[in-house]
């Protein structure tokens, strides 16, 4: 008899669960709350309770070719960044051709998630749902949690002394769908990370002021790279990556400074040295530079305090503030969950590669896509969830609670020295990808593609690291990976190439 496996979300962590749940011979239920799949990516103009929310006007930060199900590639004139509209619609397709959608019970909320009382022999989980105001409770043998962490804003109001005082609003850019509502404001942004970056540059246009507050700066980029490539697909290279490991002190600073010639180098633009804790995920916004440098909006460090301005750090004051937004991220919790299974110490995230808790009896839970690379999140959360559906199915056995726990504390000490207390979720996308490949045999064996297809691993090697590297070999395998893998670059250049130009003579 098949594994019974509960799936939380069917954004695109969820899809990729169920999908790899089939191929592994699993047995899946997927729970969403919503009335239809995509998750972070379903718009909705107004907020809800439990779910994911963004703008109107989000458009992706990865490229097509790096940002699709390793064996569902974009159509070749699809642009390569699309609108939250058009990503949805790829999925929902995507949902559609692996006929997924009947494995999912939509409108259905997971209220608890509790071991069974044998969970020390079979590992077996209680999940209750509700539907309808009836309560469900079922028994599976594994859960994976695939509900994002983009769902509880923090805003930190205690940060900000005098804010009570304040006779302006203030919300978090969880709440902001569209600038029309600060049309003549005065608006003060605090966060400079990718939402309170395009939604300063779209205040900017029609608010009377805008300011942004950034406590520690930010390495602004553009997504158009050389030659009017995007950004990834020249930067997330397996070459660049070992050229980041070999000499991360030297070559790193090299690689973000002279080949990222788009950002800033003026401190009050927010420039920072990239070394110890201080190096970051960037930030993507095209339209940002020239915002700044046409005064339409200004850039100042931390807010002091709020009596009825704001007093910057710097001593400089901005008054008659109509609105304050907190640009200042996500909480990643999950309210169906004990967070000590996830939180063992200094509320950090203790992971086992950042998808199994190392403490667990037996390891029948997984968390999805709770990381943060330079990489995008469909290919990393459809890895992550083949890896987690092989362990589920005994196909494959995790380490001692011992070695994981020494494998956390080691990743942690990196990740506290490249990007900070604050930041220690981040990875580097080639190396977790290829941590967590080499776990289910579906890392590239790039000498042995050398050996045998010398065009397919110059391309793998040189090329982007795009998903479709990981359907190459092992389990999963895709018989399309080698031809979509050597056909990226025609699909790149499509959507922006309108007509024949002859060869110049």
């Amino acid at each position: 008899m098949s594994k019974r496996v509960g799936i939380i979300g069917a954004g695109v962590s969820g899809l990729a669960a169920i999908r790899c749940c089939l191929e592994e011979g699993l047995e899946p239920t997927c729970f969403e709350r919503s009335n239809d799949v995509g998750g972070l990516w379903k718009f909705s103009d107004h907020t809800e309770e439990g779910r994911a929310s963004i703008y109107q006007s989000v458009f992706t930060n990865s490229s097509k070719e790096m940002m699709c199900f390793p064996d569902f590639p974009y159509p070749d004139a699809s642009p390569n960044y699309r609108h939250h509209s058009k990503l949805q619609e790829y999925i929902k397709t995507y949902a559609q051709k692996k006929a997924l959608l009947r494995y999912i019970q939509f409108e259905t909320l997971v209220s608890s998630r509790k071991k069974c009382p044998s969970f020390l022999i079979m590992g077996q989980w209680v999940v209750v749902t509700e539907k309808d105001g009836k309560q469900e409770s079922t028994i599976f043998d594994a859960v994976m949690i695939c509900s994002g962490h983009h769902v509880y804003p923090n805003l930190p109001t205690d940060s900000f002394p005098g804010l009570d005082q304040f006779r302006g609003n203030y919300l978090h850019s969880r709440d902001y769908k569209n600038p029309e509502a600060f049309k003549g404001k005065r608006v003060l942004v605090i966060g400079l990370g990718n939402s309170g970056s395009d939604i300063t540059v779209e205040l900017s246009c029609l608010a009377t002021q805008v300011i942004v507050s950034t406590r520690s700066g930010s390495w602004v980029m553009s997504r158009v790279w050389d030659d009017g490539c995007p950004w990834d697909m020249i930067y997330v290279t397996r070459f660049a990556s070992f050229l980041r490991n070999v000499r991360p002190s030297f070559v790193s600073d090299w690689l973000y400074v002279q080949k990222m010639n788009t950002w800033f180098k003026h401190e009050n633009y927010g420039l920072m040295p990239l070394n110890g804790s201080l190096r970051k995920e960037p930030v993507f916004n095209d339209e940002l530079p020239s915002r700044i440098l046409c005064g339409t909006l200004s850039i100042k460090p931390s807010v002091k305090e709020f009596p009825s301005s704001a007093v910057f750090e710097d001593g400089t004051v901005f008054e008659a503030i109509d609105s304050v937004i907190f640009a200042t991220g996500y909480d990643y919790s999950y309210p169906f969950l004990d967070e000590t299974i996830m939180k063992s110490r200094n509320n950090e995230v203790t992971l086992f590669k950042g998808i199994f808790p190392p403490l667990m009896e037996k390891p029948t839970l997984a968390v999805i896509d709770l990381v943060q690379s330079l990489g995008a999140a469909i290919p990393t959360a459809d890895l992550q969830a083949h890896w987690a559906a092989k362990v589920f199915a005994n196909s494959c056995t995790l380490p001692t609670t011992n070695e994981m726990m020494d494998d956390i504390d080691e990743k942690m000490g990196k990740k506290l020295k490249w990007f900070g207390q604050s930041q220690t979720l981040q990875t580097d996308y080639i190396t977790y990808m290829d941590e967590l490949g080499s776990f289910i045999g579906a890392k590239p064996n790039i000498t042995w593609l050398f050996l045998t297809d010398p065009r397919l691993a110059l391309e793998v090697y040189l090329g982007p690291c795009s998903p479709h590297q990981f359907r190459l070999m092992g389990p999963g395998k895709w018989d399309g990976a080698r031809n979509a893998i050597l056909t990226q670059w025609n699909r790149t250049v499509k959507p922006t190439r309108t007509r024949v130009v002859s060869e110049a003579q």
